[in-house]
């Protein structure tokens, strides 16, 4: 599927939810934060992902903390690139972003801050302290 094709399919809600995994979360963030500043990345993404989490009947799935924080993840392996990636590239340069069982968000939230109804709902910063290397 192209870029166009994901992106027209995410936004009005007729791609199947089987076929929405943690790979196209990540590939339509980065296509988002490939054609709009961050701060409207990040409003549109959020919008849409919650449009189609709930036209698939699962209204209460959306995470704000998880989806800012993966997206701000994304945006800063983009300019750390220094240079305009497509997304082939980008994935070939980040692994550590496709595990979703052992998330990278893990290095920086506890579990019970991720899973809790405040960070569904609003954009908490990282909870855990990271040792300087």
């Amino acid at each position: 599927m192209t870029d166009n094709e994901l992106l027209k399919q995410f936004e009005e809600c007729t791609l199947p939810n089987s076929a929405f995994h943690h790979e196209d979360h990540l590939r339509v963030a980065f296509l988002y934060l490939s054609r709009f500043p961050a701060l409207e990345a990040l409003r549109r993404f959020s919008a849409s992902l919650t449009r189609f989490a709930a036209a698939n009947g699962k209204p209460g799935l959306y995470n704000e903390t998880i989806t800012w924080a993966l997206m701000l993840l994304i945006r800063e392996r983009m300019a750390r690139a220094g240079h305009q990636q497509v997304w082939v590239e980008f994935a070939a340069h980040n692994p550590d972003l496709f595990n979703w069982k052992d998330s990278v968000l893990k290095k920086y939230y506890r579990e019970e801050t991720l899973a809790s109804e405040l960070a569904k709902g609003t954009f908490l910063f990282p909870d855990k302290v990271i040792p300087c290397p």
